[in-house]
């Protein structure tokens, strides 16, 4: 499955355009003849996957579409656009149209520095989207909301073009037309993004959140001669020094960026691995589990170089460390 290759920590959900304009019966599209109740069905799975998102800390961004009663840039145009179909110009500044429908306005106003107003399709378009998603460190994007074939395929074409990994969460997604969303979603899978159930997603968060091993930290080299040992990685290998804290019993230590990292203390003729480093997400129930199951532990959880940390000692007597890193 696409989203099994893909990491919850560098995602985001952007939410598109849910507001009274064009999902309340008497919002715009409504008083134009839309089906608004197609439009609205995909209230309930949005507001799960939304509860869902804010409980495993993935950044949720909310779309605004806003409009203003007279605008000089459309005027300009010889072609009528396409709010000319309409009974009138939607989600007006300031007005009741543009509001967040009632039934995921408090989700929408849980951070106000996540809601980005937009005044065309797409939720990139002169929009402060990309520097927001700079910020978070936002590599992939789950997209969701209305309407599929103007606000929602601009804003898949605009990450596409700027080389997001891209997810389209099919039943959190509704369209005017059941004939014109049907096409568009082949045309997403086949250009622009891959699709999902919000099902599919809910289990990839469950997953990527449950306790586990998140990828390897580092190994502790013991050398003899910590000035040499430096000298041979930095000016014979090139390695790079890395910053770190200094480990928590005062041993002089040097990490390198390219994954080890020295620590005086080897005796000639002495092993050389002191320890092998992973790191983890939920550090405290990885430390349960281990506990439960009689292994050794050396160091038990206190504040290490990287963030909480727990060693523990693996079948063969080797001493691994575990930690979760700051911030995460």
């Amino acid at each position: 499955m696409p989203l099994d290759q893909l990491d919850v920590r560098d995602t985001a959900l952007i939410v598109i355009d849910m507001q009274n304009a064009f999902l309340s019966p008497e919002g715009t599209l409504g008083i134009s003849g839309v089906d608004t109740d197609r439009l609205s069905s995909i209230v309930q799975p949005v507001d799960r996957l939304v509860q869902r998102c804010n409980d495993a800390g993935i950044p949720v961004i909310w779309t605004l579409q806003e409009h203003l009663p007279r605008d000089a840039s459309r005027g300009r145009k010889k072609l009528a656009g396409h709010s000319s179909r309409r009974k009138q110009v939607s989600a007006l500044a300031g007005s009741w149209d543009q509001e967040i429908i009632p039934e995921l306005k408090a989700l929408a106003e849980r951070n106000p520095s996540y809601l980005v107003r937009k005044h065309r399709y797409g939720a990139f378009h002169q929009t402060r989207l990309d520097i927001l998603l700079a910020q978070l460190g936002v590599r992939t994007l789950l997209i969701a909301g209305t309407t599929a074939n103007a606000c929602i395929e601009t804003t898949l074409r605009e990450a596409y073009l700027r080389d997001f990994d891209t997810i389209a969460v099919d039943d959190c997604i509704s369209g005017v037309r059941d004939e014109w969303e049907r096409v568009a979603r082949e045309v997403w899978r086949q250009y622009l993004c891959e699709t999902a159930t919000s099902d599919e997603v809910l289990g990839w968060i469950d997953a990527q959140t449950a306790p586990r091993t998140l990828g390897f930290g580092h190994m502790l080299v013991m050398v003899e001669d910590m000035e040499r040992s430096t000298r041979f990685y930095v000016d014979q290998l090139g390695f790079t020094i890395r910053p770190a804290k200094p480990l928590a019993d005062g041993r002089p230590f040097t990490a390198f960026r390219q994954g080890i990292a020295l620590v005086a203390g080897r005796r000639p003729g002495a092993r050389q691995i002191d320890h092998m480093a992973f790191e983890v997400n939920d550090i405290h129930a990885i430390r349960e589990r281990v506990a439960a199951a009689g292994t050794e532990i050396q160091d038990d959880l206190h504040d290490g170089p990287y963030g909480r940390t727990i060693y523990v000692t693996d079948p063969d007597g080797t001493r691994v460390e575990l930690y979760e890193a700051e911030g995460r």
